[in-house]
């Protein structure tokens, strides 16, 4: 294929990953996205990236669970209410994908996203010199009450059975491992074999750089409206102007959806703003990622800072942060961490772009000829953009992949 035969709308991990494999297989990418590559959504994650995220965020029960979320005010779920009309069909279908019948099936097509995310950052990473972006990690689940630890629950029972290695541990033990923590935690399972990313933005920075090196084109636009043509090229318009692509790769997050409906395409998605606050030289650091089981937030060291990060708010695409959320992060990390520095504080609130069956749209679009969505990562834009970037490249080129793709099919619903 000729220079610039394929246009990557969004420049997330998602999309940075799909140009990267496109060149690797000799295409020539332009990719748009009015942000900096890297540096919206895929830079606000705590940093996890696991091969055992394999439990969908709908399991059976948890409607038990969220009125409790929901009033509390540090809880890791809140609803603006204004907004709980429009919410309310999507939490249906959220609660319908977790019953029991379905679980399994969403957590085998998780795992095919997820299961060398390790390796296929590694092999991204390589030659630019940033490998130590990438470490080897953990993901340590402190309980306060060790009675609520069940190695046996589905949770841990999925992650094992795709070969996770998992291990309970007691409050000693866990004070050796991470002396900073809070002595309120009585025990905690530890979850082996995966790697955090100790800058989720710079991995973007550093691949987008890497992207450059091998000829592909960035171009930083808001993007405003796509169209098909009749030669089954696309038209895909800017504030600069309209432009041309024979193959268009949406990948834009909870904006894929906005620039599909026009073309008759509805997408239950939702805008699940989350929320991270980094604290800025901590006095104290982590070796590994921590998940507070009873609050459902996640605390990881970063470059020079500590990040908590794990609330969702649904409260509309266009809603002003909520500084409630930070506030609330900010009071959970001195809980989690008693001697941290909380004086210096930086914050983040981004769009995660969610569906109901906790799985991402990747495939060509039903009806329109050379458009490939890849988009609705919710949590795992992280962990699923590598793989997620290699299945869009075999589409591209004509290739089947390896893999069952039914179950990420874009219209779905």
């Amino acid at each position: 294929m000729t220079a610039s035969d394929v246009t990557i709308l969004g420049a997330g991990l998602v999309g940075i990953c799909s140009a990267l494999s496109l060149a690797e297989k000799g295409f020539r990418v332009h990719m748009v996205d009015r942000d900096a590559p890297g540096q919206a959504t895929s830079a606000g994650n705590a940093g996890i990236i696991s091969p055992w995220s394999v439990v969908p965020q709908s399991m059976p029960g948890i409607w038990k669970k969220v009125p409790g979320w929901l009033l509390d005010p540090q809880g890791p779920v809140s609803i603006k209410p204004s907004y709980l009309p429009r919410v309310s069909l999507w939490g249906l279908r959220f609660l319908y994908e977790g019953r029991q019948e379905r679980i399994q099936p969403i957590s085998d097509a998780m795992f095919a996203l997820n299961h060398d995310c390790v390796e296929l950052y590694r092999h991204h990473l390589a030659g630019t010199g940033h490998d130590h972006l990438l470490q080897d990690s953990w993901y340590v689940h402190a309980f306060r009450d060790a009675s609520q630890v069940n190695l046996s629950s589905p949770d841990y029972a999925m992650r094992k059975a795709v070969g996770a290695e998992i291990e309970q541990i007691g409050a000693a033990e866990l004070r050796k491992l991470e002396p900073s923590l809070t002595h309120d935690f009585e025990a905690a399972v530890l979850i082996k074999g995966q790697a955090r990313a100790v800058s989720p933005g710079k991995i973007g920075e550093v691949l987008a750089e890497k992207l450059l090196a091998m000829g592909g084109i960035i171009e930083r636009a808001k993007v405003l409206k796509i169209s098909p043509q009749e030669d089954g090229s696309w038209t895909y318009v800017t504030e600069q102007g309209e432009h041309s692509t024979p193959k268009l790769v949406l990948s834009m997050g909870v904006w894929s959806a906005e620039l599909l409906k026009p073309l008759g395409i509805k997408i239950p998605m939702e805008a699940e703003r989350g929320y991270h606050v980094s604290f800025d030289n901590p006095g104290v650091s982590l070796c590994h990622s921590v998940m507070d089981m009873d609050m459902k937030f996640v605390a990881s060291s970063m470059e020079d800072a500590i990040r908590v990060a794990g609330t969702a708010e649904f409260a509309g695409l266009d809603a002003p942060i909520n500084q409630k959320r930070l506030d609330a992060l900010v009071a959970l990390a001195s809980k989690l961490l008693p001697d941290l520095n909380t004086t210096q504080i930086s914050t983040w609130s981004g769009q995660r772009p969610s569906l109901p069956d906790s799985l991402p749209c990747i495939g060509q679009i039903d009806g329109f000829q050379n458009l490939i969505g890849a988009f609705g990562h919710s949590h795992y834009g992280l962990m699923m953009a590598p793989k997620t970037g290699r299945l869009v490249a075999d589409l591209v080129a004509g290739l089947t992949p390896n893999i069952d793709m039914s179950p990420y099919h874009v219209t779905r619903y």
